[in-house]
């Protein structure tokens, strides 16, 4: 099956979503904050933050996983993407944040896997700049890995989907 043909949008909570993994837009201590972060914190139950503080933290363009709590995924990856500030750093941070997140599901044999708009919140990543980051880096990874079997972009915004849509529509031409 073709990368791409693995890819779904949905717009909706990621919280509510059934699949295996879900991919928290964590701070670098990831003990809970606003936006996604905060509502997968306040879905997960205080057992979320509880594991958290036992990771000691993450850096940028890092991610670690822990166990689901409470959510219907039976996984959290929480990856720490960057502070946009217009450099190229920023995009390598980025899609170091896609990369290690879709490597921990395939090492935990995570089937589906749900990524939000990693740091275009409060972060303030342009979506039409962080997006074909984001598919690249999944269509690239998918190609040369048979897990995770499906991934899941779920857009909190009409708008930030009409993005992700026109980029996929685009690919599969």
């Amino acid at each position: 099956m073709a990368a791409s043909a693995r890819i779904e949008l949905v717009e909706g909570d990621i919280t509510r979503l059934q699949v295996d993994a879900i991919v928290n837009a964590a701070n670098s201590s990831l003990l809970g904050g606003g936006g996604v972060d905060g509502a997968i914190h306040r879905a997960a139950g205080p057992e979320l933050l509880a594991a958290c503080r036992e990771l000691g933290g993450c850096r940028t363009g890092a991610a670690k996983i822990t166990g689901g709590y409470k959510l219907p995924a039976r996984y959290v990856i929480h990856a720490v993407g960057p502070v946009y500030r217009g450099a190229a750093q920023d995009a390598e941070l980025l899609r170091s944040c896609y990369e290690q997140s879709l490597q921990l599901a395939a090492d935990y044999g995570v089937d589906s896997v749900a990524f939000p708009a990693l740091s275009c919140g409060i972060y303030g990543y342009p979506i039409a700049e962080a997006a074909p980051i984001a598919l690249r880096a999944t269509r690239d990874f998918l190609r040369c890995s048979p897990s995770p079997q499906r991934v899941v972009f779920a857009l909190f915004s009409p708008d930030y989907l009409q993005v992700y849509q026109r980029l996929l529509a685009a690919c599969a031409e």
